[in-house]
């Protein structure tokens, strides 16, 4: 079954912490406050996880998937996992020390990725699920619902009333959540032309494209903002009920694919006018592209290039266009604005080095964020999740590598904390390695940057050890818990990182021409962090494997056709293994002049390769992957049984490409151990 279209190969099973989840174990609200310095204490160590143990407690989904605080800073919506893909949202309210349950969804076909306050008294909520319909392919489809804080009053909030619908992929999003003070947002939600599909509800009136509506959420009536176009695929607003800025591709207009050229516009407050703004090729990556608007200082920020890096500028809104670098770094691209409040106010601008950083505009909020890390030293991984409206309250995140993070409550009038939850309480007193920032040579004399995590306690010498190269490729490993890098550590395995050449975040000379146009480059790399983990005397020889999803699949694959005799196992989940059918599997221009043309199709395609596999093969894949057709994974498993190779795929039914399920991960670990304990001989 064909995945409708890669928009890209992301990054997989490394997903930010608000993303992931398991039961959750809460501490008792009614333990009142604690100091800072409390909370910051390391947990005893517990040692004797059987294997299985070890994979059910890390392979489990976080606790919380998504946090939001309302406005007045009284309460706090949560969505938490249940079995499978299912998910319960609910309220804990921080002055009655109440849980309420409030929605929930089964994952099938739909489940809760998170929640927000459209006022104390009122929330959205959305859901995500993936639809084969009667098309043969495979679509993401995301759907709206309101309801009272306490669950009362539940509302959809779709205008499409045919499950056909389900093509036009998105029941819309929030793009303002306005002052809170009422129950109405502004969406964008694109608009279908009745013919052809046969609809009732908002397609049917012949609006057709991406608009704007001002959305009651008590009773689901709209009020239009922007007009549905065809060409618009994208909208900003200034966090107080205007839309500033809109990107437009003519090419969608006239030939129903984008060519990767974007014109954007922007008008003034007030204005009803579009002015022309910039223009940006996502091919290219020249010109301009806005990531944020600034409604106090009338200015919005836009990431351009400067030396080769992504940079942040700022572009005044007033008529002038003035112009100003609000920040660049030497060595690492800007990924994106900062933000804080239900406005979004942008208060900074996000790098990465080792982890990830903020550069600070705003005063008062670099010095909340300064005294947080400094009273949580332990925790160094401290990000504001949402704030009240006052500003007075906060929802904080905290974590490290060896500590998978935990909730927090902040009153920055007090100085006290609540303390909500662990993210993983499952592993609470269990030990965890430490990740060490390295750098290692590639065979050109390139000095490549990696995360090394050895087994807790472990001196570091002839170990069974792991390659784990990140998804992608336009994306990079960051320091920070990482659950399958911690699970095989526990398991006694070193495991080695790279953010190879081709990696995003270190700028264009680094990025090359993608891991898949410079895939030898890339693969490359790869293998050499295996053959340095060897030369330092990290790594046994004998029990070197290479353990990849999604990109990091591939170049599991492809590090075997380099190198048929360096890794002795390879695990792949959810692998490209064909450049050629990837390649054919879309008919996005954007995406197939990104995996290009000539002979690195054929020659960095492991499936066309595979008499060369001397490793033992085992691959995992989702039957429901939107980012990755199953076909790519069985593609390698058949051609590799065809030349007599060992090769093993396992499919997991009504899963996508992320595998959100705490029992089916759990499989995937233990599955993957033992195959790797059988290859490895340990």
């Amino acid at each position: 079954m064909a995945a409708i279209s890669i928009a890209k190969i992301d990054q997989v099973g490394r997903l930010p912490v608000r993303n992931r989840g398991l039961p959750m174990k809460y501490y008792s609200l009614a333990a009142l406050t604690v100091a800072l310095a409390t909370v910051a204490q390391p947990a005893a160590a517990q040692d004797g996880l059987t294997a299985a143990e070890a994979a059910k407690a890390f392979g489990a989904r976080e606790g919380i998937l998504d946090a939001s605080m309302s406005p007045d800073g009284t309460k706090v919506a949560i969505v938490v996992p249940g079995p499978g893909q299912s998910a319960v949202v609910e309220v804990l309210d921080l002055v009655k020390k109440t849980n309420t349950p409030v929605n929930k969804a089964d994952g099938n076909p739909m489940t809760l990725t998170g929640c927000n306050w459209v006022s104390n008294a009122r929330l959205i909520c959305q859901l995500y699920g993936v639809s084969d319909m009667n098309y043969n392919t495979l679509l993401p489809y995301t759907r709206l619902v309101a309801m009272n804080a306490d669950g009362s009053n539940p509302l959809p909030l779709s205008t499409l009333n045919r499950q056909d619908s389900y093509a036009q992929l998105s029941d819309g999003y929030v793009i303002d959540w306005r002052d809170g003070s009422g129950n109405k947002v502004l969406v964008a939600r694109r608009y279908v032309a009745a013919s052809g599909f046969g609809m009732t509800g908002a397609g049917a009136n012949g609006k057709e494209g991406l608009g704007v509506d001002l959305l009651d959420t008590e009773t689901a009536k709209t009020v239009q903002v922007e007009s549905p176009d065809t060409a618009t695929y994208l909208y900003l607003a200034d966090g107080k009920g205007n839309v500033r800025i809109k990107g437009s591709d003519e090419s969608i207009r006239s030939q129903n694919q984008s060519r990767g050229i974007t014109t954007f516009s922007y008008r003034a407050v007030g204005s009803k006018q579009w002015k022309p703004f910039g223009t940006y090729n996502g091919v290219t990556e020249e010109g301009m592209y806005p990531v944020g608007v600034d409604g106090a200082a009338d200015v919005a920020y836009v990431l351009k290039k400067l030396d080769g890096r992504d940079a942040l500028y700022r572009v005044a809104l007033d008529g002038t266009m003035k112009t100003e670098l609000a920040f660049a770094h030497p060595k690492v691209d800007v990924s994106n604005v900062a933000r804080t409040g239900r406005e979004g106010r942008i208060v900074g601008a996000r790098y990465t080095l080792d982890a990830g950083q903020i550069a600070f505009f705003d005063p008062k909020f670099k010095e909340l964020m300064t005294y947080l890390s400094s009273t949580m030293k332990a925790l160094p991984l401290v990000h504001l999740v949402d704030s009240s409206a006052d500003g007075t309250k906060h929802l904080v995140y905290a974590g490290s590598d060896t500590d998978a993070g935990r909730y927090f409550v902040f009153d920055a009038t007090t100085k006290k904390m609540v303390p909500l939850g662990k993210s993983r309480p499952d592993l609470t007193g269990v030990p965890l390695g430490e990740m060490k920032s390295i750098t290692y040579k590639a065979a050109d004399g390139t000095d490549v940057p990696a995360y090394l995590t050895l087994p807790p306690g472990s001196a570091g010498k002839k170990l069974p050890a792991i390659v784990m190269p990140h998804g992608g490729p336009a994306a990079r490993d960051s320091w920070g818990f990482d659950w399958m890098v911690q699970f095989f550590a526990s398991r006694g395995y070193a495991v080695i990182q790279p953010n190879f050449r081709g990696s995003s975040g270190y700028g264009d000379s680094w990025f090359k021409d993608n891991g898949f146009k410079s895939w030898k480059l890339a693969i490359g790399d790869v293998a050499d962090a295996g053959r340095w983990m060897v030369a330092q005397g990290i790594a046994d020889p004998d029990k070197l494997a290479i353990f990849g999803w999604s990109y990091g699949g591939y170049a599991a694959l492809q590090a075997n056709v380099v190198d048929p005799n360096l890794f002795k196992a390879v695990v792949a989940v959810a692998p490209v293994t064909d450049l050629g059918a990837l390649k054919a599997d879309t008919n996005s221009r954007i995406q197939k002049d990104y995996i290009g043309s000539g002979p690195h199709i054929s020659e960095g395609s492991p499936a066309r390769h595979a008499e060369i596999f001397k490793a033992p093969v085992l691959m995992f894949h989702g039957d429901k992957d939107i980012n990755v057709d199953l076909d790519q994974a069985k593609l390698m498993d058949r051609q590799l049984k065809k030349a007599g190779k060992s090769s093993e795929l396992i499919v997991y039914p009504k899963l996508d490409h992320q595998l959100n399920d705490s029992a089916i991960r759990a499989d995937l670990l233990g599955k993957a151990d033992a195959f790797l304990s059988k290859a490895l001989k340990r």
